[in-house]
Formats: structure tokens, sequence, C-alpha cells
């Protein structure tokens, strides 16, 4: 019996990922969000969550246990050390979350599932999946996007992508790439690629 593949999905801040995870959803595919379980582990989990305090302190949570996000964003600004600490800690911690995830899946009979994240080649994680798709988009149009999304402008947009790496170098890790420039229909190419994944497309 074929075991269920985990595909990795990640692609440049702008490029549409959110929206090709949709159309992978509405095929029946679940979608794990690496940022999401990230950020829910760092206010759920009690091993993640002493972690964090030896590395930033009791600041890093408020009163109530809300993770302090903007004075945690501060210090690691200022302390490259202490992000690379707590990427080491959360990382591995989203990995074996997102296993435990894909098993449960699995069980329930998904032919596959997604493994979402905008850093997924960047943290390393990518050696962990089956296939990984890329998802791609002229820069321009990546910048026109989250300046409208964020209401932030192109400067901000540019100072955000200058800390991810070039779209360039993350499509020399694809096995699949879906563009998404706003003039090649989305719809095909996850299907096209969602009959791959699943063997449809074998010839018989």
């Amino acid at each position: 019996m074929r075991r269920p593949l985990r595909v990795g999905i990640t692609g440049g801040i702008g490029s549409g990922k959110t929206t090709v995870c949709e159309i992978f959803q509405s095929l029946g595919i679940p979608v794990y969000s690496a940022d999401y379980w990230a950020k829910w582990l760092i206010e759920h989990d009690d091993q993640v969550k002493a972690g964090v305090l030896k590395i930033l302190g009791p600041e890093a949570y408020d009163p109530d246990g809300a993770y302090n996000r903007a004075w945690v964003a501060r210090i690691v600004f200022d302390q490259p050390e202490k992000l690379a600490d707590l990427n080491a800690l959360v990382h591995p911690a989203v990995e074996a979350h997102s296993r435990r995830w894909h098993d449960a899946e699995m069980e329930k009979g998904a032919p596959y599932t997604l493994r979402e994240a905008a850093l997924l080649i960047e943290s390393g994680g990518y050696h962990f999946v089956d296939a990984l798709i890329v998802v791609t988009a002229p820069e321009a149009l990546r910048i026109e996007r989250v300046m409208q999304r964020d209401q932030v402008d192109a400067a901000a947009v540019k100072a955000r992508m200058s800390k991810q790496m070039p779209e360039a170098e993350k499509l020399a890790f694809a096995d699949f790439v879906i563009h998404n420039d706003g003039q090649t229909a989305l719809i095909p190419q996850v299907l096209a690629i969602h009959r791959q994944l699943t063997g449809q497309n074998k010839s018989k």
C-alpha cells in the first residue's frame, strides 16, 4: 500500500502560498500551517515555553501567559544569537508536531498532506518532506500584493524580502513550481501536481 506523502509548500512573501493552499484544501488535502502552529506551541506546549523562558526570560510572556511578540521581536532584532537559539528550539518542535499531525491525517485517509512554511528551506525543514512545491511570482507583483495586504510601503516590503532567501535560490530546491503571476491559471497547475502526487497520471 502506498504511503501518504508529506509534501512541503513554500515561497517568498507575497507569492500567494495561502491562495494555492486553499485550492489544495478544496481538493480535500489537509494543510499544516507551520507559522500558526509555531505560535500555538510557543503559548501552549510546556517544553517549548520552558525553552523560551530560558532563552529570553519571563518578559517573553505577558502576565496572562500570552506570548509578548512585540517585545521578543525587539530583543531578537538587537541580539541575533537569541533569534538563532529561538529558532533552534521552535523549528524541531514544529517538525515533531507536524509529523504527529501528518500521521493523524494519514489515519483519516488523506492521500498526502501539505506543510506550508515561509522558511521551509531556510529552516532545513525541506529535508523532512517527500516533495517540495515552490510558489513563485514576479517581485513587483509580490511587493504590490504585500503593500495592499499589510498596508505598508514598498520599502518596508523590500526590507522583509531582504531577510528571505532569494526566489531564484528557492526554485533550485523545488520538485514542483507553481507560477502565481496573475496571468497563468492556478487551478490547472494545482490539479496537475495533485494528479502526480496521487499517482493519477501514471500510465495504466
